[in-house]
């Protein structure tokens, strides 16, 4: 049915709002028996990465594009390190609208890259990080006919939010801890704003890069987070925690999604997961990890995973040989 259909009275839509969809929400929650079982968690994994274009992008996307078209907006623009650019597109498409991606130079995983260009996007590099793409965006945006559809266009957090209902519905209880990566920030904002709509609580924690400029997770490859700001209030008042953590914490935590439960993420969605090595949890707490993109999304990452095919020759002796 799709997020606007699922969540009319909670967003802000009206009768000449498109019911845009491409089957976004209703994503998988999957429970984790294995996965950091030193921390004898009741654990989840909201699995982000089933929405129509791989990733959570697609909860927010779908109402700032269809709000873009009641508006007669001719064309959206975004930044993007990649998920965003692969959603606008792919919605712009299904919009009947224009898409125009700028993305850093060198900056974003082929295959979403691959996404935007399929569905019709002007793609363009830009030369610099992503916080002067952001800016150009920016720019663009203010001429008429354009509307950026990046996470500080407020009907992309309306959209995020619903991922709280969701789960509410789902588990049939509200979760004691929800963890997620922290790379603009606009996941956890409209997170906090979905608790605060539903009327309830519960702990968030946070992974983000140690070296955000330069992590291979690049989905969270963000310099300078847009929602800085917001975030840092939400920890000041204590309902975020917020955790840093290296390339090789995210790395071994992508690894132990993929190896004990079966979970194939792209690296940037299994920050959440480390973070919750830092925090000091009671036993069986109800705690849910969201991963926010398919691990198809950065296929490169596999590079650096162990057990590379080996080559044998056609015989069950060889065969036999090579799994030892």
């Amino acid at each position: 049915m799709g997020v606007i259909e699922s969540y009319l009275d909670r967003l802000p839509v009206g009768a000449a709002t498109p019911r845009l969809s491409l089957g976004e929400g209703s994503t998988p929650l999957v429970p984790a028996r294995r996965l950091l079982s030193n921390l004898d968690l009741d654990l989840h994994l909201k699995c982000e990465g089933a929405n129509p274009t791989g990733s959570f992008k697609d909860r927010g996307m779908v109402v700032a594009v269809a709000k873009a078209s009641e508006a007669g907006a001719r064309a959206v623009v975004c930044a993007s390190t990649g998920n965003t650019a692969a959603s606008a597109s792919a919605y712009a498409a299904r919009a009947g609208l224009g898409a125009i991606v700028l993305t850093p130079s060198g900056a974003i995983a082929t295959a979403k890259a691959s996404q935007a260009r399929v569905a019709g996007a002007r793609v363009l590099e830009v030369r610099g990080t992503f916080d002067a793409a952001l800016e150009c965006c920016c720019a663009l945006a203010a001429e008429d006919g354009f509307v950026l559809v990046n996470s500080i266009n407020p009907d992309r957090i309306e959209g995020q939010k619903t991922v709280v209902f969701e789960l509410l519905e789902q588990l049939g209880r509200v979760p004691d801890v929800i963890a997620l990566p922290f790379g603009g920030g606009g996941n956890l904002v409209a997170l906090a704003k979905g608790l605060d709509e539903a009327g309830v609580e519960a702990r968030l924690v946070a992974g983000q890069a140690k070296e955000r400029a330069t992590t291979y997770a690049s989905a969270i490859r963000i310099s300078k987070p847009a929602h800085a700001g917001e975030v840092a209030a939400l920890v000041a008042a204590g309902r975020v925690e917020v955790f840093s953590l290296s390339d090789e914490e995210i790395g071994e935590a992508w690894l132990a999604l993929a190896t004990l439960e079966g979970v194939f993420c792209e690296p940037a969605s299994a920050a959440g997961v480390a973070a919750l090595q830092h925090v000091p949890l009671e036993p069986a707490s109800l705690t849910v990890c969201i991963l926010t993109g398919h691990g198809l999304k950065d296929p490169a990452a596999v590079e650096q995973a162990p057990g590379a095919p080996t080559s044998v020759e056609a015989s069950l002796d060889a065969i036999l040989e090579a799994i030892g």
